[in-house]
């Protein structure tokens, strides 16, 4: 198949580069639902407790529409609470349970892992590499 100008699109290799790391990923995890944005959201919820899901969104580039899905697949699994603010009780906090946060350690060390393949890859030029993928991220937004 031939791509054309696809070739040489960033946005389509960088969404290639994602969609394939993200199947290693979920692959080696060997949970359907353990995905990395729901790592990357635990991950957030354990270093933030009690964030807001709007906060959340923001921290994961994620806009309500995704992120309200992604809470209730992660509380239908036992791995987020959510409560309501003390601050403003239209929003809702979220804690990671005690299974979501033995479940994240796990998921931790498959991320660990996965990165350090993403590293064999990327080699020496990772710091510039990230550099340059932020970059990308900041300036579109």
């Amino acid at each position: 198949i031939r791509l054309g100008v696809l070739d040489e699109v960033v946005g389509f290799n960088l969404r290639l580069a994602q969609d394939a790391s993200f199947r290693v990923f979920a692959r080696h995890t060997g949970e359907a639902h353990l995905k990395p944005g729901r790592f990357a959201a635990m991950m957030v919820i354990h270093n933030n407790p009690g964030l807001t899901q709007m906060d959340l969104g923001r921290a994961i580039a994620r806009d309500k529409s995704s992120v309200t899905p992604l809470i209730q697949e992660l509380q239908r699994h036992g791995f987020v609470q959510r409560r309501p603010s003390k601050a403003d009780r239209r929003s809702m906090t979220l804690t990671l349970t005690r299974a979501g946060e033995a479940t994240l350690k796990i998921l931790h060390g498959h991320a660990m892992r996965h990165d350090r393949k993403l590293d064999a890859i990327v080699g020496n030029r990772k710091a510039e590499f990230i550099a340059l993928l932020r970059k990308i991220a900041d300036e579109l937004t």
